[in-house]
């Protein structure tokens, strides 16, 4: 879906939703929450209350920022949905879920989290590689979380298992105000990927 022009920014931050991580990742999720709201953007979340996926909200709205959660009917009780959010949608399944995320969203941030955030992450980007959006992604990843994994991506991309089209088409940042300044960027100046027949042939296996 394209960004509709004299509508608010929203965007979607994929994040944790398991208590038990260190408390640093939840911190960070707050304030990246309050640098979304400061910038004058909505923020989109998994509509969960707990862990870095509550923390993310509870910093947007502490600065008087909108917040839509995106939950689904399995998970309404199991992360404790996040009712103080501006906006609460319930959805029937995790693929609904990700496809309201999508749709409600302009661009996107990745926080360090489990399975299912490298889930969205995947999904989402492998979109953009094909073309299906031209939404900013940005891996934020303050702590190094990600970089065994970065450095693996970069492996399967020399070894052609990836284009260097789909890996130029994310961005990586460490810092907060750096994110949100790609995602300006590139909102201003959208990529536009064009899939190869690698892309197409590796999105279908």
């Amino acid at each position: 879906m394209a960004r509709s022009e004299g509508l608010m920014t929203a965007v979607c931050v994929f994040c944790a939703a398991n208590q038990q991580i260190d408390p640093i990742h939840i911190e960070h999720a707050f304030d990246v929450g309050v640098a979304i709201a400061r910038r004058g953007w909505r923020l989109v979340s998994g509509g969960g209350s707990l862990s870095s996926m509550g923390a993310v909200t509870k910093g947007a709205r502490s600065v008087g920022g909108e917040t839509i959660g995106v939950v689904p009917e399995v998970l309404f009780e199991r992360e404790v949905a996040d009712h103080e959010s501006t906006e609460l949608i319930s959805v029937p399944d995790m693929r609904t879920r990700k496809a309201t995320m999508e749709n409600l969203s302009d661009a996107f941030i990745i926080l360090p989290g489990g399975i299912g955030t490298l889930e969205e992450f995947f999904e989402i980007w492998v979109a953009k590689s094909l073309g299906i959006h031209h939404k900013p992604i940005v891996v934020l990843d303050p702590d190094a979380m990600y970089e065994q994994m970065r450095n693996w991506l970069t492996e399967i991309t020399s070894a052609g298992f990836v284009t260097y089209e789909a890996t130029s088409c994310i961005h990586w940042a460490t810092e907060i105000e750096q994110a949100l300044d790609l995602i300006e960027v590139e909102l201003a100046n959208p990529y536009d990927a064009v899939a190869t027949d690698a892309d197409i042939a590796e999105s279908e296996i």
